[in-house]
């Protein structure tokens, strides 16, 4: 593991600032960003668009975390290509190419998330002075599968803002790749369910057997003390989302998905992120990207998402090569190995502007 900071009271930095950088778990990474215009109106559920270099191609994240008041906002990531992979190697300090954002539609809609005074999860305040309806009910599950919990964590806490009795559940393949689960217990949750492939942390199996236990109780159920989800909201890989919805609407609960098909332009112009709802054709990114799981196509979701499986692989593929032939003929890299080591190795790095 290892965190990298810098001190932001020093002096204003630019935008597109890397202010923090930590590894939550293996290959995955947690990045801070300075930009004051963009953290001013990010809100739960919504994404950005990243270049990290002039060559890069756009990719969206979504926001993990944010705070108006220091102009930050947060984002998690895991490295599974080249261009994850160069994100990855960007350190504290240094600048991204350039960001478009917030982008999307919040889960909540704007009234929502007032995510601007301190206090709640330990950043955030809540509204007393907000309505407390939300478009979902009272009894919300969260349900956040993998890399998908950092989505899960901001919608989570607008609806406890929100005043909603809310209950997250979370999975992992093992315990080792569980994120945000400090910040998850910070919030006033009705309950924190965590469950493993393996069983390495809490229960063993998958996300679908507590949510089928929060989506099928009664008044007269042990399972939840009597506790009935009005709505499920759930993210994470495609596959997860479609079981875990299923779950859910047979229970008779309805469900709303976060998709994450190809996304090119972010803005609606190009049509690469469309999928089909209900036999209409939506647009991520202008019209999601949250979407009733009833009318989701999900087959063709995947086998959009895999459209260029191929070309991804060779490219990271020609990429690691490159690198490694680089690092074999060029002693510069000697610095930053041992800089990496170092923070592997648990220290922190810091850098003071």
């Amino acid at each position: 593991m290892f965190t990298q900071t810098t001190d932001v009271r020093s002096r204003t930095p630019q935008g597109n600032k890397i202010l923090a950088k930590r590894q939550l778990a293996e290959g995955i990474i947690e990045m801070t960003v300075f930009e004051p215009r963009i953290a001013a109106k990010c809100q739960a559920g919504q994404f950005f668009m990243l270049r990290a270099c002039p060559r890069g191609e756009r990719v969206p994240f979504t926001f993990s975390d944010w705070s108006r008041d220091e102009g930050w906002f947060r984002f998690i990531f895991m490295v599974v290509g080249k261009t994850t992979a160069l994100l990855s190697q960007l350190q504290v300090g240094e600048r991204l190419q350039d960001l478009a954002g917030p982008l999307g539609r919040p889960t909540l809609g704007d009234r929502h998330t007032d995510s601007s005074r301190p206090t709640l999860g330990g950043d955030r305040h809540i509204d007393s002075s907000r309505p407390t309806a939300t478009p979902f009910g009272k009894n919300i599950v969260v349900v956040g599968g993998g890399v998908g919990t950092a989505v899960a964590y901001p919608v989570a806490r607008a609806l406890c803002q929100a005043e909603c009795s809310v209950r997250v559940i979370v999975g992992a393949r093992t315990a080792d790749l569980l994120i945000l689960l400090d910040e998850l217990r910070a919030l006033p949750l009705q309950e924190l369910i965590i469950t493993t492939d393996d069983g390495s942390a809490g229960r063993t199996g998958l996300v679908t057997a507590p949510l089928e236990e929060l989506c099928c109780a009664d008044a007269s159920s042990k399972a939840a003390d009597g506790w009935r989800a009005d709505h499920a909201l759930i993210v994470g890989p495609a596959i997860m989302m479609k079981f875990a919805a299923a779950t859910a609407l047979q229970a008779g609960v309805p469900a709303t998905v976060s998709l994450n098909p190809l996304m090119v332009d972010g803005t609606g112009m190009c049509g690469a992120c469309r999928v089909s709802i209900d036999g209409q054709t939506k647009f991520a990114c202008v019209d999601g990207p949250d979407f009733p799981a009833a009318g989701v196509d999900w087959e063709e979701l995947m086998s959009r998402q895999r459209s260029y499986l191929d070309d991804e692989r060779l490219s990271y593929s020609m990429w690691q090569q490159e690198q490694q032939r680089l690092h074999d003929n060029c002693d510069c890299f000697d610095v930053q190995d041992k800089a990496q080591d170092k923070v592997q190795d648990g220290e922190e790095v810091v850098l003071h502007d």
